[in-house]
């Protein structure tokens, strides 16, 4: 009884898929208890899928932190791996109005959840995500992220990379999260340009680390966001991917040579590669 009185009171829900994400799924659940919210309850589900660490463990030990704030935690633990399949696992428990989808290696800022709910308080329907600071360590990752966060998709856009959420007309948009290698494109693309938001809040989003990785990752994207205009094709027009005009890109490497040549050589290989499996990789 307890359990549906304290269901029907949710105002917002956050769903993390995670796979083998022990090391960083504390991290990620302490920044969501240190948010400023302001009002009405928060369901947080973890879908730890395929996990063969202690992530279900580790977030199955935050249930008290979430309890004394009145909020709900819920871990699921699923054999079988695979994002998409722990989403929509995830969506069928929700009690909220409100949807946010976050990995479990983004660290949010304190005012984030509150201002994505702010934003999604229309009955029109609406995507939003907040302000991404791209993270990295290795020297030549910073320098990819140096030149990445300029781009005009990154800079102008509302990108929703590692955290993306939608309100309840909005998630009418579709059904089932098909399996496909990019669901954040397919969902930001399931909105046109105007019914997106994004709000001042940032967050913390790490990239893969070392050459090879951000070819594989950056391989991975290119051919997810293909395989989003091939299989749904009448979600292109709503494509808002700004031009990234030669004069732009001639001022960035005059600014950061270094930056830039590592920014181009990574999507050069990756281009040159494309044809290699592009199945599932980190982020990071």
């Amino acid at each position: 009884m307890m359990q549906d009185k304290m269901a029907g009171s949710m105002r917002l829900c956050v769903i993390i898929p995670a796979n083998n994400e022990a090391a960083l799924i504390g991290r990620c659940l302490e920044a969501i208890l240190a948010s400023d919210w302001q009002g009405g309850g928060v369901q947080v589900i973890v879908a730890a899928n395929g996990c063969s660490d202690d992530t279900v463990a580790q977030a199955q030990g935050f249930a008290t932190a979430f309890d004394r704030l009145g909020w709900q935690l819920e871990v699921l633990d699923l054999a079988k791996g695979g994002k998409l399949n722990a989403l929509n696992l995830a969506d069928a428990k929700v009690h909220a109005p409100i949807r946010v989808y976050l990995d479990a290696d983004v660290t949010i800022s304190r005012g984030l959840l509150w201002q994505l709910a702010d934003a999604l308080s229309s009955p029109a329907p609406r995507y939003a995500s907040g302000k991404v600071n791209i993270t990295a360590k290795s020297w030549l990752s910073r320098a990819y992220a140096r030149i990445w966060r300029q781009v005009p998709f990154m800079s102008d856009c509302v990108p929703g990379c590692g955290v993306f959420a939608v309100n309840d007309a909005g998630r009418a948009r579709w059904g089932a999260f098909p399996e496909i290698i990019s669901d954040d494109t397919y969902v930001r693309l399931s909105f046109a340009p105007q019914e997106r938001v994004g709000v001042q809040a940032s967050y913390d989003w790490p990239i893969a680390e070392g050459f090879r990785n951000l070819v594989k990752v950056r391989r991975r994207q290119d051919v997810g966001v293909d395989e989003v205009a091939q299989k749904f094709p009448d979600l292109i027009e709503n494509d808002d991917k700004p031009d990234f005009p030669l004069s732009r890109k001639l001022s960035m490497a005059l600014r950061a040579p270094i930056s830039f040549a590592v920014y181009s050589g990574v999507a050069l290989v990756s281009k040159l590669t494309r044809n290699r499996n592009a199945g599932w990789s980190r982020g990071r």
